[in-house]
């Protein structure tokens, strides 16, 4: 076994340790603590839930609806105007919705055009670049109950598009696939 590899299984559990250890050190109740914020985490994951279960109806109703490939023809010019392969503009719309479902669709990419190809390579960098804007915002605006989000909503998907963008010009100058 390499010394990295045994590193990497070893320090979750010396980590952990190292914990308990600082908490017996200042004399905190390591035990009861960590039971305290198990009940606290419960309580978040029932305060988000609705919002989790409002995003996964709304992706897969955009989904559902035709919404998607109305969507996907919609771009499909000007993805094939700039030569940039048809599969990355599924992980371009799907991305901001939801971190699974690209996940999913890059997965697909990567095995349909092969690991190596300007598809590939270019999703990689979307899936790096891009946010999951609206699980996000109904996640965390969710949880401390913002309601009134003004322009966030257009920020957020404008920086989403800006890394896009980013993300497909960087390749194609960097890697000269295309």
């Amino acid at each position: 076994m390499t010394t990295v590899n045994l590193i990497s299984q070893l320090i979750i559990p010396v980590f952990l340790l190292l914990v308990v250890v600082y908490g017996v050190g200042k004399k905190v109740r390591v035990y009861d603590c960590f039971v305290s914020g198990a009940k606290e985490g419960i309580t978040v994951v029932i305060k988000i839930f609705p919002y989790l279960l409002a995003i996964f109806v709304a992706v897969k109703s955009f989904q559902a609806s035709g919404a998607f490939d109305f969507a996907q023809e919609l771009f499909r010019g000007v993805f094939t105007a700039f030569n940039v392969p048809i599969e990355v503009i599924a992980l371009a719309i799907i991305k901001p919705l939801s971190a699974s479902a690209s996940l999913a669709v890059f997965t697909n990419i990567v095995k349909t055009t092969g690991p190596d190809s300007l598809a590939s390579t270019i999703s990689a960098v979307i899936l790096g670049s891009a946010e999951t804007t609206f699980y996000v915002l109904a996640v965390y605006l969710g949880a401390v109950g913002i309601k009134k989000t003004r322009y966030l909503v257009s920020v957020c998907v404008i920086s989403d598009i800006v890394g896009i963008i980013l993300a497909i010009g960087v390749v194609k100058i960097l890697f000269s696939l295309g």
